[in-house]
């Protein structure tokens, strides 16, 4: 009968069966770029007013057909949803047991039973379904384990989420523990891939309950810290006992309700560290908290609540922040290379982190190994110099006993770079500027110190904050914090301006001075680069150039337009190593009689050919001076053009222009090169040599006699245009001669 009132229901339906495909899927929940005091997730967090949009066919009470419809649906609800399992989502009548688990719609989280490490208690718990290493983000029964595998979840008959010890359900662990006048008989729990689990009516879109609102030790992306002002809900952090007891533990993160809003946390009733106020951005005690990029930090202080949330911009980021029960809190991240969790940030870590270290009106500077960390507040001392002394700052300061107790000439002290003091008993106004809050600290001879609520990157400094009493847990950053304000009489002033001044005009005596000796530093290191630098050459050229004359000036003033009068210059023999890769076979373009030649490419990428002379070459100092000395005093389309030499220990190298089509023989007695050579090109060539040796004969200003042209001696630029190299062998002749003696035999047979 059962099954044939589900397929008459579900012929009902069938018009609706698009709107119906919604109402069976699993909620799921957007993850908000940005978090903003407006932004839906504050006041709607986890998205129910979405759901509903989802969930409901926009019903109307008033509307007959539609509260038919919803009729029809709760009761199409009962029959069919028992013969239905949802991965995500645990109906009325369903139950789950040990050994079996829900997943949230993007399986980034899982609900169930589980143990910790050997023990055989049971707790029932949300942990990541993703992350190999088992990692427990909150726990149901953390205070009432099962000892056994026969423990149950089910609804009651009341409709709250339960877990029982056994099947039998006369043990009862936990319990959502709802009013049973707020529930509804289509109610389900849901696990959302935010990892809260939810306790919601589909129909209507409403939450009832959700793991959110009571967390154990981890604080995840998109919960709430804090508390409701209408129903005093408190959500705060409780560690565990220890690392394989999830019970109860004594270190508390909560929302303090007096004052200003700070988040503390406590070991039992003691605080034991202050996160701080919130000063628009961050909290003020935690100056590593990130700003923007992937976490977002969102603060709401308003007559409904007052509650701190962070959240991801990269839904691929896995981050958690968790209560330890060794007294710290940690943000950690999850990094999927090496499937672990990197501490991203930890607090506290040093003693100026300790809640109140320095005692009352005393402030916490950077712990240093030669002075005491604490310092007196201005216009306070030692309370117990004695005790001060041997560096216990447990008694505080108090007021200098020479100070006046107030006056009209009193003022303040501008302290930069400070967590201020505990807001707890700190009086608050969020609508006056800081500019009024001075001036209302003066007119109260109570008042003994003041600051700005927060600060806002286009509003500035917001609200007031003024402290009437004992200041405790003030401390200094180095790069974070916020201005403070301390109440001075005249006398205390003017020594904080004296010396304010003092330190300021030390600070840029030290500066000036310090410019003055790396300017002086400098210019005497230069003197002695360059004076070394112009020993070396002089040694160099005096020793291997004495005869030569032509001068190697040192100063590098190489012109490219190819202008007549240039000077030379003087390559280092580094230069050319690192052009030439240390003279590398690759880098090797041939080799001739006098040694190989190698191609080279300088810091400024311009492209050279070094002839490099070989020790045991034909050719001496008297052949290698008198091709520098030729080749740079001669300037023709047809002749290779020389850019410097170098000359240092044993080496004695030429710097020419590189010209990539090697040289003539190349083509001429290449069996696949010859090809490229026809007529018409070969003519070109052919009258290119001769006007280069035209120009050697007759037009230069020195008529010049080669003695050794051959093929092997023309080179070709990119655009086939012969230049005539290696003048080792070339003769000088008079402006009249016709012709010359030798004593020696050269050119090539």
């Amino acid at each position: 009968m059962i099954i044939v009132g589900v397929l008459l229901v579900s012929f009902t339906l069938l018009s609706h069966m698009n709107q119906f495909l919604h109402l069976f899927e699993s909620p799921t929940f957007e993850i908000y770029p940005e978090l903003g005091r407006d932004s839906q997730l504050m006041t709607d967090p986890l998205g129910f007013q979405y759901l509903h949009s989802i969930y409901t066919f926009s019903l109307n009470p008033c509307s007959e057909t539609n509260t038919n419809m919803k009729v029809v649906f709760v009761i199409f609800f009962f029959f069919l949803f028992q013969f239905c399992i949802s991965v995500d989502t645990i109906m009325r009548r369903q139950s789950l047991r040990d050994g079996e688990v829900i997943l949230s719609a993007g399986k980034r989280f899982a609900f169930g039973f589980f143990s910790l490490g050997d023990s055989e208690l049971r707790y029932v718990g949300i942990w990541y379904a993703q992350i190999s290493q088992q990692t427990i983000v909150w726990v149901a029964n953390r205070d009432h384990p099962i000892n056994d595998t026969s423990g149950m979840v089910k609804f009651s008959n009341r409709g709250n989420l339960s877990v029982y010890a056994s099947d039998n359900e006369t043990e009862l662990i936990w319990s959502t523990n709802v009013s049973d006048s707020m529930l509804e008989p289509t109610l389900v729990a849901t696990l959302s891939d935010l990892g809260n689990l939810v306790l919601f009516d589909p129909v209507t879109g409403r939450s009832f309950w959700e793991s959110f609102d009571h967390p154990t030790d981890t604080f995840l992306p998109f919960m709430r810290l804090g508390f409701t002002r209408k129903d005093g809900l408190d959500r705060s952090l409780t560690s565990w006992k220890s690392h394989g007891d999830p019970g109860s533990g004594d270190l508390i993160l909560r929302m303090e309700r007096r004052g200003f809003p700070q988040l503390i946390l406590y070991k039992g009733v003691t605080p034991w560290w202050r996160m701080g106020s919130w000063t628009g951005h961050r909290w003020s005690g935690v100056p590593e908290m990130p700003i923007g990029y992937i976490f977002n930090n969102s603060f709401v202080n308003n007559e409904d609540e007052v509650s701190f949330t962070y959240g991801v911009t990269d839904a691929s980021v896995i981050t958690r922040t968790m209560v330890n029960e060794t007294g710290t809190m940690h943000r950690f991240t999850w990094i999927a290379r090496d499937k672990r969790w990197n501490d991203f940030w930890s607090v506290p870590k040093e003693q100026c982190d300790n809640y109140a270290h320095c005692g009352p009106n005393g402030y916490c500077d950077s712990p240093s190994s030669k002075t005491f960390e604490c310092t007196c507040l201005p216009g306070f001392e030692p309370k117990f110099p004695r005790h001060w002394f041997l560096r216990d700052s447990s008694g505080g300061c108090t007021k200098k006993k020479r100070a006046s107790i107030c006056s009209e000439k009193d003022g303040f002290v501008k302290l930069k770079r400070m967590k201020i003091p505990d807001t707890s008993d700190a009086s608050v106004d969020m609508n006056i500027t800081l500019k009024e809050c001075k001036q209302r600290c003066l007119k109260n001879c109570s008042c003994v110190a003041y600051a700005s609520a927060y600060h806002e990157s286009k509003r500035g400094a917001i609200g007031c904050l003024k402290w009437h009493g004992g200041m405790l847990d003030a401390r200094t950053y180095l790069n974070s914090g916020q201005d403070f304000y301390i109440r001075v009489d005249k006398e205390e002033l003017a020594r904080w301006n004296r010396n304010g001044l003092s330190g300021k005009r030390r600070v840029l005596l030290i500066l000036i001075s310090l410019i003055a000796a790396v300017m002086l530093l400098t210019v005497i290191l230069f003197c002695v680069v360059r004076e070394r630098r112009k020993s070396n050459r002089h040694r160099s050229s005096s020793a291997n150039f004495a005869p030569v004359p032509f001068d190697f000036d040192e100063s590098f003033r190489f012109e490219q337009d190819k202008a007549r009068n240039r000077e030379l210059p003087l390559f280092d023999l580094n230069t050319i190593v690192a052009a030439t890769n240390n003279f590398s076979s690759q880098n090797k373009l041939g080799a001739g009689g006098f040694g190989p030649v190698y191609k080279g490419v300088l810091q400024n990428r311009m492209e050279i050919a070094v002839k490099r002379l070989s020790r045991n070459s034909g050719q001496g100092m008297e052949e290698f001076k008198n091709e520098v000395k030729l080749i740079s005093k001669l300037q023709h389309r047809n002749l290779v053009r020389i850019l410097g030499c170098c000359v240092e220990l044993e080496e004695k190298m030429l710097v020419y222009e590189y010209l990539p089509n090697k040289s003539l023989d190349y083509f001429i007695f290449h069996e696949e090169q010859r090809a490229e050579l026809d007529w018409p090109k070969r003519m070109e060539i052919v009258r290119g040599i001769a006007r280069g040796i035209l120009y050697l004969h007759q037009d230069s200003r020195l008529r010049i006699i080669h003695r050794d042209l051959k093929a092997s001696n023309i080179l070709l630029d990119s655009e086939m245009i012969p230049k005539i190299s290696d003048f080792g062998m070339a003769r000088i002749f008079g402006g009249n001669q016709m012709e010359g003696c030798t004593s020696r035999v050269v050119g090539t047979l």
